[in-house]
């Protein structure tokens, strides 16, 4: 996939394009639809289907709202979805305070207009230009100056609620991880690489991997998770192991920052250096800051039991 960085108009180019328009964060089931859409108007002898997004989500860039300044899917884990769709091409914008103050027309009739556009395909709930002044309705207008067709397609509901990446950040944050994977309609996952730690959990008899790099991530809500973790050899997941997943500040251990370990069940070996994806199944329950390691030890038995039971495994 093609990825054009974009700091004001995109460079010129004639290559014709059915173009998706949005932030993506999460490429969750109304995302999808999208994507799928697009695909149906795309003659793949002559055009490409490319997306346009943004770097950063203006809400942290214009109002350092820190609820948006994590992602559900950070840029690398986004961009390999959207190949999974089909995309070809992706311009990236890099969002700030000043390309902010672009308007509806100058986006259109000067930016749009350096591509060959067939087609755009937005959401209903699609917002443009200055302030998100500028709705659905003004984008076909200024587009049909262009010649541009726009395919407007309604918001996609799960369970008669509105499918959002901002509803999808709160489950997150709230341990929801059912629901989050109803509207993602895959678990949500955190990608990194195997780093060394302090190794008390081997101490323990409950040797785990530290995840590091997951920095950009929504952080789920402090807890045990019953999850998943996905082995890397190169750029494609071999092998799959069930886990007990920590994420939180792990006061027992006097932890310092918030971390995502896990310990595989049924599993022995050296992981270090490795990248790993660790989906996150459901919530088990919350962090505990035990006064002594007996008792620490003793709960980390009773999650993995329950894990065991849950997976069929007992």
């Amino acid at each position: 996939m093609e990825i054009i960085d974009v700091t004001g108009k995109p460079p010129l180019n004639k290559d014709p394009l059915v173009l998706v328009i949005g932030k993506f964060d999460g490429i969750h089931k109304g995302h999808q639809q999208i994507l799928q859409t697009a695909k149906g108007f795309i003659d793949e002898s002559s055009e490409t289907l490319a997306v346009m997004g943004f770097s950063d989500h203006p809400l942290w860039i214009l109002k350092q709202n820190v609820d948006f300044e994590k992602r559900i899917t950070p840029d690398n884990d986004k961009l390999a979805l959207l190949k999974q769709y089909g995309v070809g091409r992706y311009y990236r914008i890099k969002f700030t305070k000043e390309y902010a103050k672009t308007t509806a027309n100058t986006f259109v009739v000067e930016h749009l207009s350096q591509l060959n556009i067939k087609r755009i395909i937005i959401g209903e709930g699609f917002r443009f230009g200055s302030g998100g002044a500028s709705s659905t309705g003004e984008l076909v207008q200024l587009c049909a100056q262009l010649n541009i067709d726009v395919t407007v397609l309604p918001l996609i509901k799960e369970n008669a609620q509105k499918i959002s990446s901002s509803t999808i950040r709160a489950a997150i944050k709230e341990g929801l991880m059912e629901p989050v994977h109803s509207l993602l309609g895959r678990p949500f996952a955190i990608k990194g690489t195997v780093i060394h730690g302090e190794k008390m959990g081997r101490k323990l008899g409950f040797p785990t991997i530290n995840i590091g790099e997951t920095e950009a991530y929504v952080e789920p809500k402090p807890g045990v998770y019953l999850g998943v973790v996905g082995i890397y050899n190169e750029s494609i997941i071999t092998d799959y192991y069930h886990a007990l997943i920590s994420a939180g500040y792990r006061p027992s251990v006097n932890g310092e920052g918030y971390l995502v370990e896990a310990y595989l069940l049924n599993y022995s070996g050296d992981l270090y250096g490795k990248s790993v994806s660790v989906s996150f199944l459901r919530y088990l329950r919350g962090e505990i800051n035990f006064s002594n390691l007996d008792d620490l030890v003793k709960q980390m038995e009773l999650d993995k039991s329950e894990a065991e039971k849950l997976m069929g495994f007992i």
